[in-house]
Order: C-alpha cells, then structure tokens, then sequence
C-alpha cells in the first residue's frame, strides 16, 4: 500500500495518473484503484489514519449497489433492542447520516474525525479490501460487502452521477453511455475496476468466512428474510424465536424495504452535506433494469471482460431484463 505524508499530499496526487469519469469529472488512480478526485484526500487519510475496534462493523461496497440498503438493514438488525421499527431514527435521518462514510463524510472533513460513538461503530467505504487500512484487517471487526451485478451497478452509476447534480430523470443518452461504457470496459470507475473491487472482497471471503460476509444484490431483493437473518448471525445478534414468531424480521423488512424508504420525508426532500440530494439514492431498485439503458451487444462486451477478470474464483453474477 503506498503512503503518503500530509504536507506532502498535494504534489504528490499531480504525480497521479488521471482521467476523466464519464461526466467529464476526474478520477485519480491510487493504490491501484480509480478514486474521484473530490474524496482522493478523504481515501488516503481514511487509508493512512483509521484504526479499528474490534467491535467495529465496516460495510463496504462499488458505488450503487445497494449500499443504502445494507446500511438500513445493517443498523435496524444491530439497534433493534434501542428502537422499534415504528420509532427508528431512519424515519428522520437518511441511512448515509446513520452510517457515515469513512472517505467521503468522515475523513474528507478531518485527518483526525471524531470518532467516539457508542459500539458497535457502524462504518462504510468503497475502499477494496486489499487497501484496507490494517487495522481493519488485523482486528476482530466485522465486515459485510454487498455487490450487484455489473450491468445494473453502471447503470445505476451513470444515471446517480449525472442526476445528483441536474436533478434531471431522463434517459441516458446514447453518446454519454457510448463514452463511459468504454471507459468501464477498461475499468476506468470509481472506486473501480469493478472485477478489482468485488474480487478483493470475494477471496476474503473464503479466506475468512468469520470476518467477512458476502451478499448480492439479487439474492437480498429474491429473500430479504433469509439474507436478513444471514446478516444477523454474522454480526453476532441473531434474531431469537421470539423474534421470530412475533414478526421482527419482517417488520425490519418493510422499514427498510426501497419502496418505504423512498417515501420518508428525509429521503424525498433531504439534501446531503455534499449538497448531493438523499432522493437520488432512490431511483427504482429493480434487477434487469440495464436492459432499458444497453443494448445486446455492449452488455454483452462488458460481461464477457467481467467472465474474463472472474475467471476461476467462483464468483459468479444473475443477469436478468
């Protein structure tokens, strides 16, 4: 992992290659990965600085795959004994505000960010887990990666970058996804390349089926109970038969479910520190909606490089329309 010291910091990110994201904005390649330059500062000092507690619960993710969702369940599974679905605190705050992210919210602000909340810390990043801070790997915490199948996770990505800035909704046009289409295909991204990213998260999984727990997308919208009890086992506060039988699951089902949390208040009016709205973390939430957006033969390009990357690891992808 390269390292870099603060007063440092400026000239060495102009040494960085760089290009451009497919909205024209730049990305920076550090430590092998593609990271925007607004959160470049954030990713380094999140990288170099952050050190973990054992009870520490860190979700990680690509952009736009399903990110907000997992911070949802994630927080409701682990504060249900402080609050009750009908009086969770994600009725009044956006899940990002629950579950800060460490380059972009936390660490983008201060190379020290306070940091002193009751544990278990709920923490995300979009960091592969090959740079992870050591800490973090090192220690006891917990980590929970969700991913989405590559075709929806662009899509999704286009549409979230383009949209949190114009407040715009209409289809993406055909010369915006010609150029970031090539620019995925060679795993130009951020916090990208995809099979990089997910892969990193993958091999740990194996490698450490206690530490880390793997999810898709997918399998959460095709049973959210099952995935959700899957969660809770993971992180160590499994659901009881009383729970059970009295319909807790389910109840944190429909508090987090994406037609729910789309409606709140907070997430249809709300706007980030960023400035970035919270209703454009809430665009539709379907599988095969690429469909709409790519045609055959470049969604058929890219999954061909993804098979190629994914090659022999085992992780596989459901793609539908």
């Amino acid at each position: 992992m390269e390292t870099v010291k603060e007063d440092n910091l400026q000239e060495f990110l102009l040494t960085l290659p760089s290009e451009k994201n497919w909205d024209g904005t730049p990305l920076l390649l550090f430590n092998e990965t593609w990271y925007p330059a607004s959160s470049i500062r954030g990713a380094v000092s999140f990288q170099q600085n952050f050190r973990a507690q054992d009870s520490d619960i860190i979700l990680a993710s690509m952009p736009k795959s399903g990110t907000t969702w997992l911070k949802a369940l994630t927080f409701s599974v682990v504060s249900r004994d402080r609050y009750s679905p009908k009086e969770s605190p994600l009725i009044t705050a956006p899940p990002h505000e629950l579950v800060p992210f460490l380059e972009v919210d936390l660490y983008l602000k201060s190379q020290n960010p306070n940091l002193d909340f009751p544990p278990p810390r709920i923490l995300s990043c979009h960091t592969h887990y090959t740079y992870l801070p050591e800490s973090i790997r090192d220690s006891n915490c917990k980590i929970v990666y969700v991913c989405r199948n590559p075709l929806d996770q662009a899509v999704s990505d286009f549409v979230f970058v383009r949209d949190r800035v114009s407040g715009i909704a209409n289809p993406l046009s055909s010369s915006l996804i010609d150029e970031g289409f090539e620019n995925i295909c060679r795993g130009v991204q951020s916090y990208g390349p995809f099979w990089n990213n997910v892969l990193s998260y993958w091999k740990a999984s194996l490698e450490r089926p206690d530490k880390v727990l793997f999810l898709k997308y997918e399998d959460l919208k095709e049973d959210i109970i099952l995935n959700l009890k899957r969660l809770a086992e993971f992180l160590g506060f499994p659901f009881t038969e009383e729970e059970e039988k009295e319909g807790v699951i389910e109840e944190i089902s429909r508090l987090c479910s994406f037609d729910n949390l789309k409606d709140l208040e907070v997430n249809k009016n709300g706007v980030r520190p960023s400035g970035t709205r919270n209703s454009v973390f809430f665009r539709k939430g379907e599988v095969g909606d690429w469909g709409n957006h790519l045609g055959p033969s470049m969604a058929e390009r890219f999954l061909k490089i993804v098979e190629e990357k994914l090659d022999g690891s085992g992780l596989t992808f459901k793609i539908s329309q």
